[in-house]
């Protein structure tokens, strides 16, 4: 049955799949950052979280991570609004 729902939504599914590791992500990075350990780059932060920009910002929020740096409280919610506009403008025009 799980299967199954998950062959009919494929796309859904991966992105679901997607945003749940980079929330993750984020969560190992404030792990790492409380232990004193070796750090996930922001860089690499910021590219995961274009592609699961709510499992990023989920997890900034949670987590309470990279909320004081301004690539993480101003470029995850630009990049979210140019994903947005990106998919309204390819709903429109499909």
């Amino acid at each position: 049955m799980l299967f199954e729902l998950i062959k009919d939504h494929l796309f859904l599914s991966t992105y679901i799949l997607i945003n749940l590791i980079v929330f993750f992500l984020y969560g190992i990075d404030k792990w790492k950052a409380i232990h004193h350990k070796w750090r996930i780059p922001e860089a690499h932060l910021i590219l995961a979280g274009v592609f699961g920009i709510f499992g990023a910002i989920l997890g900034m929020l949670l987590f309470r991570h990279k909320i004081r740096k301004p690539k993480f409280y101003i470029g995850l919610p630009a990049i979210f609004i140019l994903e947005l506009m990106c998919v309204i403008l390819y709903m429109k025009y499909l």
